[in-house]
């Protein structure tokens, strides 16, 4: 089912973050207990590192191409789009320039945001968003496209670089490393955090509208 209504949306949200929280909550609960043995123990907060990396990641796509869907499918004209959604509409056109390297399509990009600014939009959606290895620069990127604040996510630069993305490598690619119980603790707190965050904010542009720009209407001068 398309997402075209606030409730949908949020109720896509909300399902997304619940079976992630879900499963973060039970691993550490079992890590918790500390009813395993040191060896099991230290294999399961490194197993807690890369499940709370992939929530993290897998939230951040999932939610942010809905809420794409859910602008997408208002069938707003180009003009009545916020800028963050027209920049993107630019991208479109300016890549599927680059790729022919045609001066002719150039011509076509120009003639389309000099003339066609008063057509129903078309945002691509279905898997906008594939990167992997969420830095924060590329979440910052993500941020800037949905036309999000990032001012809360500039002091967790550090957590996601360095204690989350760095750390999940490291294991994911085989390597043995010791992980901490308590920055365990404080990593599951800021990821639930931020993906709690994220999940508002989406939640917030999307029943105030900020995706939509109100075109002003513009009276010509009088002739003197």
């Amino acid at each position: 089912m398309k997402i075209r209504t606030l409730e949908l949306l949020s109720d896509n949200l909300a399902k997304e973050l619940a079976w992630r929280k879900f499963e973060l909550s039970a691993l550490k609960a079992m890590i918790d207990l500390k009813s395993f043995s040191s060896g099991k123990n230290k294999a399961l907060l490194r197993s807690g590192v890369t499940m709370l990396y992939a929530h993290w990641e897998g939230f951040i796509k999932v939610s942010s191409n809905s809420y794409l869907e859910f602008v997408a499918m208002q069938n707003l004209p180009y003009s009545n789009l916020s800028h963050n959604f027209i920049a993107l509409a630019m991208k479109d056109k300016l890549d599927q320039a680059n790729q022919t390297n045609k001066a002719t399509i150039y011509n076509e990009v120009a003639e389309f945001f000099l003339t066609k600014m008063a057509e129903r939009s078309s945002i691509k959606y279905v898997n906008r968003i594939t990167t992997s290895n969420l830095s924060s620069s590329v979440f910052k990127e993500i941020v800037c496209m949905l036309g999000l604040d990032y001012s809360f996510y500039e002091s967790k630069e550090v957590l996601i670089d360095e204690k989350l993305l760095k750390k999940r490598n490291t294991i994911a690619h085989g390597n043995y490393l010791d992980i901490d119980e308590k920055d365990y603790d404080e990593l599951h707190t800021q990821i639930i955090t931020m993906m709690d965050n994220f999940r508002n904010q989406i939640d917030n542009c999307a029943s105030t509208k900020q995706y939509y720009r109100q075109t002003e209407s513009i009276t010509p001068p009088e002739h003197l």
